[in-house]
């Protein structure tokens, strides 16, 4: 039997009674994923001489914030409500060196036979009114259990290491001041989201320059 938690059409509450129960599907889909970034970033190494991901992180959404997220909403906190329209339950953020990389990864990941893409949001092409920038996938990846196979979403961010540190900064400003920080602090961490933006384009042409060079050279 097939369940597809990466849907809207099938009722799963009589599937997936506990919160037990999502925390193993969930936990099960991040490995799966997490195991496939890992072959990607080892085959760059060893094939490739050059690695794109300089770091990943995983986490498991607290149900705290699923019920807030759920409420915020409109939806009652139940279990099939959770799995149903809570997509980042499961989430992987995937830090790399150049824009350029973001775009390769997402690639390679949509290439994936078993990783079936449902969402992309590009905001680095089109950042937010904030000023964030990344790049969003929501996926989905079938984890086989003893008797079914379950399709559980997981969201997968790709950023840069100057994109990171702009989000975790600009988080920590909007936990501090509830989301209503005031305006001078919001236009002030827009303006170094916009130098962010420069600080990226530059590094990736010197790199490009620098990648140039050094083929040139051996040729």
């Amino acid at each position: 039997m097939e369940l597809d938690l990466a849907g809207s059409n099938i009722n799963i509450s009589d599937d997936i009674n506990s919160w037990e129960e999502v925390n193993l599907l969930y936990n099960s889909a991040l490995k799966q994923i997490r195991t496939k970034i890992e072959i990607l970033n080892e085959e760059f190494q060893e094939v490739h001489r050059y690695n794109p991901i300089e770091h990943v992180k995983f986490r498991l959404k607290e149900p705290e914030s699923i019920v807030k997220k759920l409420r915020r909403n409109g939806y009652e906190s139940t279990i099939a409500n959770m799995v149903r329209y809570v997509n980042d339950i499961a989430g992987i953020r995937i830090i790399c060196s150049f824009t350029s990389d973001i775009y390769r990864i997402a690639e390679m990941i949509s290439n994936q036979k078993d990783i079936q893409v449902l969402t992309i949001k590009d905001y680095i092409m089109n950042p937010k009114a904030s000023g964030y920038r990344s790049y969003h996938m929501i996926v989905s990846i079938p984890v086989y259990l003893s008797d079914r196979i379950v399709n559980v979403k997981v969201e997968i961010q790709i950023r840069t290491v100057a994109m990171d540190f702009w989000a975790s900064l600009e988080h920590k400003i909007q936990y501090k001041f509830e989301s209503k920080a005031p305006a001078h602090i919001n236009s002030e961490l827009y303006e170094c989201a916009r130098m962010v933006a420069d600080l990226d384009a530059r590094m990736l042409s010197l790199n490009d320059e620098i990648q140039a060079i050094s083929e040139g050279s051996s040729v």
